[in-house]
Parts: C-alpha cells; structure tokens; sequence
C-alpha cells in the first residue's frame, strides 16, 4: 500500500496496546533513507523519535530488540553506485552496517550490539538455538541487539527476503510479547489508500486470512518488504502467542502514544493456541525442499498426526539432507 496524506491519530484511535516485557521493534528503509530514492544515506528525522520510545521503555525495566534496515542505503551514500542487483546489495551491506550500528548507538546512547543472521541459522537447530542463547545474554548484559540479515553472504536463493519476516522470527527467539513493525502508513486498510478513497482503516485484525493477504500491497520502491510482508510477520507471530502492532513511524504523535501505551494503529492479536518452541522454530525454519503427498497421506497427516511413509509422496522439489525442513 502505497503513503497518502491521511492522519492516523483520526484514522485509528487510541486502543490501548496488550501488556508486554519484552518487544521486538522493525525499522524499515522508508523511514531511515535519506532522500526519497534511497540514496541520501539515513536520516534521523523519525528515527529520533522511536529512538525515545525505546529509551523510555527500557528506563521502565522492559527489554527492546531492534531489527532495522538502512545498512544498504547508508553504504549506498558512501560509495558512487548505480544499478541493482544482490551482488551491488551485497556490497553496499558490508559498506552500511557499520555506519548503521553507529547512527543507532547515537540515538540511543546503550551498548548496541550487532547481531547478523542468515538462512542457515534459523534452519539449522543448533545454530538457532545458540542464536537464542545469544540474544537473551545480551538482554541480560542490558545491550539493545541489533538484528539484520547478513546480507554480505547470503545467495539469492537462500535469502530471508525481508526484515518484517526476521524480526517475526527474532521476536519467537527472544520469547517476546509483542512484535513493533513501524511503517511509512498508519496501519492496515480494507483497501489501498492510495486509490480507493473509501478505505476504511483496520484498527483490530483477530487473524490474518487469506483475503487480507490477497489485498495487501506489494514491495516498496527503497525497502524489499511490503504490507504483505508485514502481513505474513504478523500471522508467524501470533501462532507463537505474540501480538503484532502496526503503526506509522513517520508521526510524531503515534511514536510518543506508544510511550503513554497507546496504539494509534493496527494491533494483529496472538493466537490463543500458541505453539510450543520447537514448532516455532519449524514454523520460521526456511524450507529447504519440498513434498508432494497423496490425499491419503494428507489426511493421516493432518487429521491424525501420522508418520508419513515414502509410498505416499508423489512428488519431490529441492536438495535437502537429515535434519533439513
């Protein structure tokens, strides 16, 4: 969906936003790039402010894990770039995510800690686990992490694909309450703002339904994630029993409610059968191959729990080993 003029503190009034400990908090590019193309580094204009969300709500003893965007647009700023491309990408990450770390230990004035994932971490069992373990030491140190996927290294293939994803899977690492996606938007509408004038805002979503995700807009032009993505983050946190609140970073008013916790947005409740950890990691685990089974098969599967026996796949897709998902 795409930005219109429209307020938020009218379009969506104040709920009051579920009791939490723990957050995880998405920055994305659109509110970190300088200039509207990507190529102005990053500004601290919008970022000040969540900034003091943040300082605000560790000052009240609660712990906030951020995963921000922007390393690509900081590197871009430093180097004469032109193009696309996962290589360039590649590149300008590795140029960005210092000078990212920087501008957020800045604002922030903590210990921030910079902490990159990959596809592989979150496959393979052991590695999430040490990432888990990792994480909750760095809380307890009293160190903001900072999370990103490590772009430097990642193929193509194997890429998480955007940040509303990882911070889903972040917040089921760190065993959050509450997943914080700021967005260029003021929450979630019926129909795109943008060219529908009849949208009507969304303040309260109980679940995500394939509907809502067919409605949902695509990628934007500077970040890689859209309101699908945000979407899709959303309904991976909730089978981990964690909320999800959509609300506009660009809006002073909306950021500065949050400290009074208020939610000038869209809240996504938790599902009331949360998995347990192991099916949260296989919920958010990249699949390495897939598995096409007959209906009989399915339906032992999913009606009766069953083992699946080799004479009821039909069908294979990709390369995986013992232990892959």
């Amino acid at each position: 969906m795409s930005h219109v003029a429209r307020d938020p503190l009218i379009d969506f009034p104040a709920q009051p936003l579920p009791p939490w400990r723990r957050a995880v908090l998405k920055v994305g590019s659109s509110l970190l790039a300088g200039f509207a193309d990507g190529d102005g580094g990053l500004d601290a204009r919008h970022a000040r402010d969540l900034a003091h969300f943040v300082q605000a709500a560790r000052a009240a003893g609660r712990e906030v894990v951020l995963v921000s965007s922007g390393a690509v647009a900081a590197g871009r700023a430093r180097v004469a770039s032109v193009g696309e491309g996962l290589v360039l990408r590649q590149a300008l990450a590795a140029l960005g995510q210092a000078q990212l770390i920087g501008f957020w230990q800045a604002l922030l004035s903590v210990p921030v800690a910079q902490v990159l994932l990959s596809h592989d971490d979150l496959r393979d069992r052991r590695r999430y686990l040490n990432a888990r373990a990792t994480l909750r030491e760095l809380l307890r140190l009293g160190a903001l992490p900072l999370i990103n996927e490590n772009d430097t290294v990642a193929v193509d293939e194997l890429k998480l694909g955007d940040n509303d994803n990882l911070a889903a899977a972040a917040a089921s690492l760190v065993d959050a309450d509450l997943l914080l996606i700021a967005t260029d938007i003021g929450g979630l509408y019926s129909a795109d703002p943008a060219r529908d004038a009849r949208a009507a805002p969304q303040p309260r979503i109980a679940h995500i339904t394939p509907q809502l995700l067919a409605a949902a807009g695509a990628a934007g032009r500077i970040g890689t994630g859209g309101m699908r993505t945000k979407l899709e983050a959303a309904a991976k946190a909730a089978t981990a029993g964690i909320a999800t609140a959509l609300f506009c970073g660009r809006d002073a008013g909306v950021v500065a409610a949050l400290r009074a916790e208020r939610l000038h947005g869209t809240l996504i409740e938790r599902a009331v059968d949360a998995l347990s950890a192991r099916k949260q990691w296989l919920r958010h685990a990249p699949a390495a191959g897939q598995l096409t089974v007959d209906a009989g098969a399915a339906a032992a599967l999913c009606a009766q729990g069953a083992s699946l026996l080799p004479g009821g796949v039909v069908a294979v897709a990709g390369e995986f080993h013992r232990g892959d998902v």
